[in-house]
């Protein structure tokens, strides 16, 4: 187990900041608004050879317990029950606060090591560090997130008061077979069955990163905890509540997932604030790096013209999808049959994802909803070969020839695999360039059903052969 350092203090004090100072990242939004951050945000930290879990928390208001504030402070909570180290970061420039010392007397009652380290010291005198001796909790650490200053230092003690992790006992060397005997042969018999299998444990083994998005309000937190079994993230009655794009491991039936909970995504034109501009770009970033998608919709609402925006997003970037129906045990039959009605209009495009009806906060169809991740996750990393892809290709258009333009008629020769995540299928041929759109998405779908690729886009690329007398002149 890595050693964790958790990040705590008052709102602005300059967390996020230290927390992608010492993760050497972006990862948390930073910007000179208080609040911010809200969830338990973890990210991976190296120090002169000692590994480290750093956990960013939001505003820290231990006697507020109402409100958007409280659910704040019980994630901070969390973070500090989790923790080897806690790390309290005070602010030089607006000096001791009555929110500093609730806050240190909150730690000295949970009987963690605790660092005082006090931000935005840069340029200033050592007596400006005496009035934070008052909480009670050592020597103030003075530092500069932004500029890096005292960093190190403080890295430095808070690798001191980690327990170091117990070296792993070695395993005993097997005794080799000899040649010729039984041992041996079986033994190869084993590695030929490994062989056969690699692709397939390959794939079991690689974590699937999956990004929940949707508007705002839809319930993306509440499923993201629903999955976990906890409350990591907070999922509270008030749209806009996720601001950041939050990454949890989960493992389920021996496989690793790694949930991305995504900010609501709204209208363009309805984005004013400096902080929803930078979730946007967040969530699009999560959806950049996802293998699956999980559209979520709120069934009691029906399927609006954002929605469709938002799966077109994550078409383009050519993701697997899922799309989830939330709430749907809050609705009744006609509302059903309109939710049906309304994704059949506005989100015909999203033919290959599979639909399902969930309830989030009372964990209804979520096993089947993870089925359909895994196998648009191997859809989406499916592996063709070309001989298969080409027998496809000769059917296909053996069905359905490709129309004719003027007196030219494209020829489809073969076949093979482009790439990945999305599948990408490139044909070689001539007068490709003459193939119109509708006979493409002829060959998406006929393929995506040989090869059953459920749950991902399909894309088709042609390679037109070139003619080497085109511009001869005999």
């Amino acid at each position: 187990m890595l050693p964790v350092l958790a990040l705590v203090g008052r709102p602005n004090v300059g967390k996020s900041t230290l927390f992608n100072r010492i993760t050497r990242s972006r990862d948390a939004i930073v910007a000179n608004i208080p609040g911010l951050t809200r969830d338990r945000h973890y990210g991976r930290a190296n120090w002169r050879g000692q590994a480290l879990l750093v956990v960013d928390t939001g505003g820290f208001e231990p006697v507020v317990d109402t409100g958007i504030v409280a659910e704040m402070a019980r994630q901070t909570r969390q973070a500090i029950a989790e923790a080897d180290v806690v790390v309290f970061l005070a602010d030089a420039r607006t000096g001791l606060a009555p929110q500093d010392e609730q806050i240190a007397a909150y730690l000295r009652k949970t009987g963690k090591p605790v660092l005082l380290a006090v931000n935005k010291a840069e340029g200033l005198t050592p007596a400006a560090m005496a009035e934070f001796h008052e909480l009670g909790l050592g020597q103030p650490m003075p530092l500069s997130a932004a500029h890096g200053q005292g960093v190190s230092s403080l890295l430095d003690a808070a690798c001191a008061l980690c327990v170091p992790a117990e070296p792993e006992a070695e395993p005993e060397p097997e005794a080799e077979a000899e040649p010729g005997s039984e041992a041996q042969e079986a033994a190869e018999a084993g590695e030929a069955g490994a062989a056969g299998d690699a692709d397939a444990m390959r794939l079991a083994q690689r974590s699937i990163k999956l990004a929940i998005i949707g508007r705002p309000n839809v319930g993306k937190s509440t499923l993201i905890n629903a999955l976990v079994g906890e409350e990591r993230v907070i999922a509270f009655d008030q749209p806009g509540t996720t601001r950041d794009a939050i990454e949890v491991p989960f493992e389920r039936d021996g496989l690793s997932y790694t949930l991305i909970d995504t900010a609501g995504l709204r209208r363009r034109g309805k984005v004013f604030e400096t902080i929803e501009k930078f979730s946007v770009l967040k969530t699009l970033q999560a959806i950049e790096s996802a293998n699956v998608v999980v559209l979520l919709l709120d069934a009691s609402e029906g399927v609006s013209d954002q929605d469709a925006h938002i799966a077109g997003f994550a078409v383009e970037a050519g993701r697997a999808l899922v799309v989830a129906a939330n709430k749907w045990d809050k609705v009744d039959d006609y509302q059903r049959q309109r939710f049906a009605s309304s994704v059949a209009e506005r989100l015909p495009f999203l033919g290959f994802a599979r639909r399902h009806e969930i309830s989030a906060i009372s964990r209804k169809g979520l096993q089947a909803l993870l089925r359909s991740v895994v196998e648009a996750h191997r859809a989406a990393f499916s592996k063709l070969s070309t001989p298969r892809l080409t027998r496809a290709l000769q059917e296909a258009v053996a069905f359905q020839q490709p129309p004719r333009a003027g007196t030219v008629r494209p020829k489809l020769r073969y076949a093979h695999q482009g790439g990945q995540n999305p599948p990408v299928i490139v044909i070689h041929g001539n007068s490709l360039d003459k193939i119109p759109p509708s006979y493409t998405r002829y060959l998406e779908s006929r393929l995506a059903r040989t090869f059953k690729l459920a749950g991902t886009p399909l894309r088709i690329e042609y390679r037109t052969s070139r003619n080497p007398y085109q511009n001869s002149r005999d």
